[in-house]
């Protein structure tokens, strides 16, 4: 598997068998590759309540090294979406976190109002997620959607969606093949 964990409050400590460690904290992400085999743990190791968002997504190569990064983002606001993990090659030069696998994990943050769209190729499915605030989703073919945070939006055969803050909100959005 291909494991992504994006802090949302707090941190996490990570330790493996390959010696790998590391402290990840709250609106950075981690990516560990379970590859041919790994042993791990992650804990809560801080004062306060850790929140976070973890997805796997199945690898679509076999054989790979197991293995674990992670990286800060930038605390402030984005225009867009901003990479942070992926296997897609033209998120190559991103300075995305590196997935076995041709997916993609963005995150953003809009003010209340603000849109973004987000166009892909056919044959992808997306998973949108406001992590905090409320959000409008609309699609080419289909009507419009409110989504609250924490409200999961599965999206398919659709090209392009328009994504609207209807109060401030940070957003997730995982695109894979369908």
């Amino acid at each position: 598997m291909e494991i992504i964990t994006y802090v949302r409050q707090g941190a996490i400590t990570h330790r493996d068998n390959l010696g790998n460690e590391g402290v990840t904290k709250a609106g950075d992400v981690q990516v560990m590759h379970a590859g041919t085999g790994i042993v791990h743990g992650e804990f809560n190791l801080e004062p306060e309540t850790t929140t976070l968002f973890q997805i796997w997504v199945t690898p679509d190569r076999t054989g790979v090294e197991p293995g674990w990064g992670a990286r800060e983002f930038p605390r402030d606001s984005a225009e867009g979406l901003t990479v942070l993990a992926s296997g897609r090659a033209s998120d190559a030069q991103s300075g995305a976190l590196p997935l076995y696998t041709d997916a993609a994990v963005m995150a953003g943050k809009l003010k209340a109002g603000e849109t973004v769209t987000y166009r892909t190729n056919a044959g992808r499915a997306l998973y949108l997620v406001p992590a905090t605030g409320r959000i409008e989703v609309a699609g080419q073919d289909a009507a419009a959607v409110e989504a609250n945070a924490r409200d999961g939006l599965a999206i398919a055969g659709e090209r392009e969606i328009t994504i609207t803050a209807r109060a401030e909100a940070e957003i997730v959005l995982v695109d894979v093949r369908g």
